[in-house]
């Protein structure tokens, strides 16, 4: 099974954001949360909601576009 990018997640304070996902996409999301979960040895997968915030981070860390406006 290949490795997935999102590795653990630190707890810290967040900052609370309403959202609307399109239903393929929230089913998506549980399916990486359980896969996350097995990957990191959690015994329950984290709730979907925990797990959007690292991703977004990760996305944008990534985009070399928006890391060479930053600059």
């Amino acid at each position: 099974m290949a490795k997935l990018k999102l590795g653990p997640i630190e707890d810290e304070k967040p900052v609370k954001l309403t959202i609307e996902l399109p239903a393929a996409v929230h089913r998506d999301l549980l399916a990486y949360a359980r896969a996350h979960a097995t990957d990191t040895g959690l015994s329950e997968p984290l709730p979907a909601e925990r797990l959007v915030s690292p991703m977004v981070e990760r996305f944008m860390a990534s985009d070399r576009g928006f890391a060479r406006r930053e600059r």
